[in-house]
Parts: C-alpha cells; sequence; structure tokens
C-alpha cells in the first residue's frame, strides 16, 4: 500500500480535474490567476505548446510506467500525470481520462471520464473521439447511439486512431450498423496492420494470453507468457539448485520481465556451461539485440549463435543467418544466410521460414519465386508468426502470387492487428475480473470487443449474463448479451452458437423460438460436433419442440 499522504495526493488531485473540467476544459490555476489578475479560465487549445514542467512531469510518469510493474510505481504514475493535466499536457488528461473510464487502481469515474473526453474531442483528440465512439456504441454513461458511435469512430479514424481505424474495419467486414464492403474492411485494417508488422521488425513483441472466462484460468496453455509470481520464484529456486533446463525455463520467461536482463545473463551463461544449446543461442540474441547486462556485440553474438549452431541448434543456425543476411558483424552473404535459414526451416524454426518466405518475396540475394514464398510464409504462419502472417495478407490483397482475396486478405490483416499493444488489456480485464471489479472489467472487454476480439465478445456477453455489472441498465444486459454472443458466433465460436441456441430456448433478451434454438443447435453440432448442442438437440426431437417429434 501507498502511505496515505501519497492517496489523499491522489485523490485530490483527481478531484481537481473532475471539477475543473467544465464542457470545455478549463485549466484553473487559482494562485497564478490571482497573482496576476487573469479573471478569465484559460481554454486548453491555448496551452498547446506544454508547459516544460508539466512536460517533463508527463514524460517521468510514462518512464516509471514503462519500467515498473510495481503497483506502488505504477500508482505513483498517475500523481505525475494528473499533477501533469493540471497543468495543461494534454497527453497526460488522455492517461487520466483513461484512467477514469477503464478504473486504474480504483479510479473509475465514468461521469468524470466523458467530460474530460468530450473536452479533449473539442480539441481534436483522436483517443478521445474513439473513447466516446466507443462509450456511445453501449450506452455506458451515454445515450444508446449507433449514428453516433459512427461519427466519433470516423473522426477517430482519420485522426489518427488505430483503435478507430480497426473498429471500422471489423464493422465493414462484418457489416454491423453500415454496409458490408470487403474492401472498405480492407484499406482500415491495412493501415493498423502495416504499423504493428514495422513494430515487429524493429522488435519481437510478446503475445498476450486471452483467457476465456467461460473455460476458466485452468485452460491457460502451459507456455503461458503470464507467469505467475509464485511459479517464478519456483523456477528461479530449481535454477539457482543448478538445473540446467529450469534455468532455460526461468530465463526464456524472465526475458519478458523487466529489469531482470542481468539475472536472465547470468543463469543463461550457467546454463550454457552445463551445455545447453538453447542457452548458448539466447545469450547470442542477448548481444545481438543489446541491453545493460550484455550491450550489443556483434562478434559475441556471432561466437554464441556458433557454439549453438554447431550443436544443431535452430534458435543458433537462424542467428548466423540474420548476421549474415544483414551484415552485422560478418560481410553481407545471401548464400551464407539462405544456407543457414534453409537448415533452421528444417527443423520447424519459424522465424527461419519466415526468412526464407522473405527472400524470395524481395528477391533478396536470389530470384523471386513468389510461389516459394507463399510456401513459406504459409508454413511460418501455421505456427502464428505475425510477420508471415502479414506478408500472406499482403500477397492475398495484391494478388501477388496467389489468386486475389479480399475475405482472406482481411482475416489474416485481422489478425496481424490484434497482435497490437491494446490486446494487453486482456490482462487487466482479467485481473479486474477476478478481483471482483467487475465494472472495470466489463468496460476493458467492451472495448476490445468492439475491435472484433472474439474472445472479448465472448467474455462480455459472460459477464452481461451474470447481471453482476453496475453501470448498465439490468434490462439491457441480455440483449446486449445476446448480440455479443452472436458476434462470436459468426467468428467461429462453438459454445457461443450452443448460447444462442439457449437465449432462444428461454426467451433470454428475446422471444422463446424453439425452432431458431434447434436450428442454432444443429449448427453447432453438425460443423463443430459440440456435444453439449447434440444433447440440447434430442431432447427437442424426443419431445417434438421446434422440430417434428
Amino acid at each position: 500500500m501507498l502511505p496515505s499522504i501519497f492517496l489523499i495526493l491522489l485523490s485530490t488531485l483527481i478531484l481537481l480535474l473532475i471539477t475543473a473540467f467544465s464542457p470545455v476544459i478549463f485549466i484553473k490555476h487559482n494562485k497564478r490567476q490571482k497573482e496576476r489578475n487573469v479573471t478569465t479560465q484559460v481554454n486548453i487549445s491555448s496551452r498547446e505548446n506544454f508547459t516544460d514542467e508539466g512536460d517533463q512531469l508527463f514524460k517521468m510518469g510514462i518512464k516509471v510506467l514503462q519500467q515498473s510493474k510495481s503497483q506502488n510505481k505504477r500508482r505513483v504514475t498517475y500523481l505525475l500525470f494528473a499533477k501533469a493535466a493540471d497543468m495543461g499536457n494534454l497527453k497526460a488528461m488522455e492517461k487520466m481520462a483513461d484512467a477514469l473510464l477503464f478504473g486504474n487502481f480504483g479510479m473509475q469515474n465514468i461521469t468524470a471520464a466523458i467530460q474530460l473526453y468530450e473536452s479533449l474531442a473539442k480539441e481534436g483528440s483522436c483517443k478521445a473521439q474513439n473513447a466516446l465512439g466507443f462509450l456511445s456504441s453501449y450506452g455506458i454513461g451515454m445515450e444508446y447511439d449507433q449514428a453516433k458511435a459512427l461519427i466519433y469512430y470516423t473522426f477517430g479514424s482519420a485522426g489518427g486512431s488505430m483503435m478507430s481505424q480497426m473498429i471500422l474495419g471489423y464493422r465493414y467486414l462484418s457489416g454491423i450498423n453500415v454496409l458490408q464492403n470487403c474492401e472498405v474492411a480492407l484499406s482500415y485494417y491495412k493501415k493498423v496492420a502495416d504499423y504493428i508488422a514495422d513494430t515487429f521488425e524493429k522488435s519481437e513483441g510478446v503475445p498476450v494470453e486471452k483467457v476465456r472466462l467461460t473455460e476458466g484460468p485452468e485452460n491457460l496453455s502451459s507456455n503461458s507468457e503470464i507467469l505467475d509470481w509464485d511459479i517464478y520464484q519456483y523456477y528461479k529456486f530449481l535454477a539457482e539448485r543448478g538445473d540446467a533446463q529450469i534455468q532455460v525455463m526461468y530465463t526464456d520467461e524472465i526475458e519478458f520481465l523487466e529489469h531482470e536482463n542481468y539475472k536472465a545473463l547470468h543463469y543463461f551463461l550457467k546454463a550454457a556451461k552445463a551445455g545447453s544449446a538453447n542457452a548458448m543461442a539466447f545469450i547470442g540474441k542477448m548481444y545481438l539485440e543489446g541491453n545493460a547486462a550484455a550491450p550489443q556485440n556483434n562478434a559475441t553474438a556471432f561466437k554464441y549463435f556458433s557454439m549453438a549452431a554447431s550443436k544443431g541448434n535452430a534458435i543458433g543456425l537462424h542467428g548466423l543467418g540474420l548476421l549474415y543476411f544483414y551484415g552485422k558483424g560478418v560481410p553481407v552473404n545471401y548464400a551464407e544466410a539462405l544456407k543457414y535459414f534453409q537448415k533452421a526451416a528444417e527443423k520447424g524454426w519459424p522465424d527461419a521460414e519466415f526468412q526464407l518466405g522473405f527472400m524470395y518475396y524481395s528477391g533478396s540475394g536470389i530470384w523471386k519465386d513468389y510461389k516459394l514464398a507463399f510456401k513459406y510464409f504459409y508454413l511460418a504462419s501455421q505456427s502464428g508468426q505475425p510477420l508471415a502472417i502479414y506478408y500472406l495478407a499482403e500477397m492475398y490483397a495484391t494478388g501477388t502470387g496467389v489468386v486475389r482475396s479480399c475475405r482472406t486478405a482481411v482475416e489474416l490483416y485481422k489478425g496481424v492487428c490484434e497482435l497490437g499493444h491494446w490486446a494487453e488489456k486482456f490482462l487487466t480485464a482479467y485481473f479486474a475480473y477476478k478481483d471482483g471489479d467487475i465494472d472495470s472489467s466489463l468496460v476493458q472487454y467492451a472495448l476490445l470487443a468492439e475491435m472484433g476480439y472474439e474472445v472479448a465478445q465472448s467474455n462480455l456477453a459472460f459477464i452481461l449474463e451474470s447481471k453482476k455489472a453496475n453501470i448498465l441498465e439490468k434490462e439491457k444486459m441480455y440483449p446486449m448479451a445476446l448480440l455479443l454472443w452472436n458476434r462470436a458466433a459468426i467468428q467461429g465460436n462453438a459454445f457461443a452458437r450452443v448460447k444462442i441456441g439457449d437465449y432462444h430456448y428461454y426467451g433470454y433478451g428475446t422471444k422463446k423460438d424453439y425452432h431458431t434454438a434447434a436450428t442454432h443447435y444443429s449448427i453447432a453440432a453438425d460443423k463443430y460436433h459440440n456435444a453439449q448442442a447434440m444433447f440440447n438437440l434430442a431432447y427437442m426431437y424426443e419431445h417434438g419442440l421446434g422440430i417434428t417429434k
């Protein structure tokens, strides 16, 4: 827990923000105004050039947010944001509005968030326009108005909001309150996918586990990036005992924990000394990318990649291929790069398969061959390699090496877009739900559902039908849940298809309709071989409910 003085200061600053923002935001600096005899309030448009102090506070807040996972330090971040916002920093105001909307650290106040977003939107904030569109779409704190939501999304997209672009892409793909138009959906999704692909080319992203509330956390995959602290400590204990295999597992996981580079290198070196080829390859990777513990050094990277490659390690072989492909520490040699990528690809390493595809796609040191490019991109995409998926989308969008297919291109681009940093809300939404903060969890899943994430649509429907939320009227919950189950079912969720059948069978959020219920149970049974759907259909046949007895 923070010292009480920090909590009091945080509450005071938030209260200042809530009371200070009228329909057009005015920043009141009462002391300064009295000293200068200023009687008029200052509109935020006159503060486009932020004060140096406010700008520095915002930057400090961002730095703390990026460098620490500590709850206490992240709370301090919002003290800095609140103070920067009070000084007129628009980016800090956006951060505070998000905190109020999503309930960061129990700060949820949707009315105050809307007041802040409305004022920011008037100043052209695309993030605020997107937020208002999202709230209008669900009727959370605002009137339910799909037309207004579409207007906000359009302005948000034009201003550069990638969330708005994703939402519009999903709407045009699915025909949600707009005429279905694959080509328009393609244009929106491509804008976001281009950005995501660029970030993946610069650095590797960390996929976020999307926990289904309908299934529970026990179904988390064994290689989940959500590393429970107890498990982390256990791995650490085993690693310190000298278990070489655990050292690799442990360091593989802590690669994603900030400020752990020194520990990671320490355990990688111990594991490498014990003969672990994976550890050798990861040491090479650390020196290739560079960090505080392992400053960028191509020669050292080459040394460890070579050690791993000599043991037939796919990561080491791929690493050598990268060094020759980009000429890092060695002359550019496409023939050598091709050789190492092929060896790593033969071992099923998806990054090497992607690199081979890219060489054939771009004609890097070899003749362009779109058929081979497609083959390797496809192989890598089956393991979820994001850049491979992106280039497959490019090929389908332009008809390069394959018959052009707008629908396939859009589906692939959508998959790439869903790897964006906004997917981190799956973690915060899940932990809010786990902690009993249903309203905060609901808002976060709702935004993700609006962006087209099927898991979020299912989770939000699950929360709505529990009727535990307080921010929506009870009578709206079943109809909205039914809408979300429908959207999830269209995206291939068999459980959602059964739920639609249930809603029509029992009359939840709609009229009882046994025939429609049987139709949905039949789809789930025939297409997905769902056991529950088969049982339900059998019961309906037995009693002649909606179908011939």
